[in-house]
């Protein structure tokens, strides 16, 4: 029996576990700056901003919600001009 899958499945069962051992409250809030901060993205790449949305960033933006958005951008505007 391969070991690395079973430690995934533990790894992956533990994670569910305490996410749902949190707070619903907490979970909403988690939910709800995702959806904004990728609402944020969508409309400010229509609108010619170019925002880069990859794992990274959208991990950073779900965490974080608009201060996400504002980190990406400054980050993605620093890097650019090296």
């Amino acid at each position: 029996m391969p070991i690395l899958p079973f430690i995934i499945g533990v790894a992956v069962l533990f994670i569910v576990l305490k996410i749902l051992s949190m707070p619903m409250k907490i979970i909403i809030k988690f939910l709800i700056n995702a959806v904004v901060g990728g609402v944020v993205i969508y409309v400010l790449n229509l609108l010619g901003v170019g925002l880069v949305l990859n794992w990274i960033t959208a991990l950073i933006v779900g965490f974080l919600g608009i201060p996400g958005v504002i980190i990406v951008a400054i980050l993605q505007f620093v890097f650019h001009l090296l």
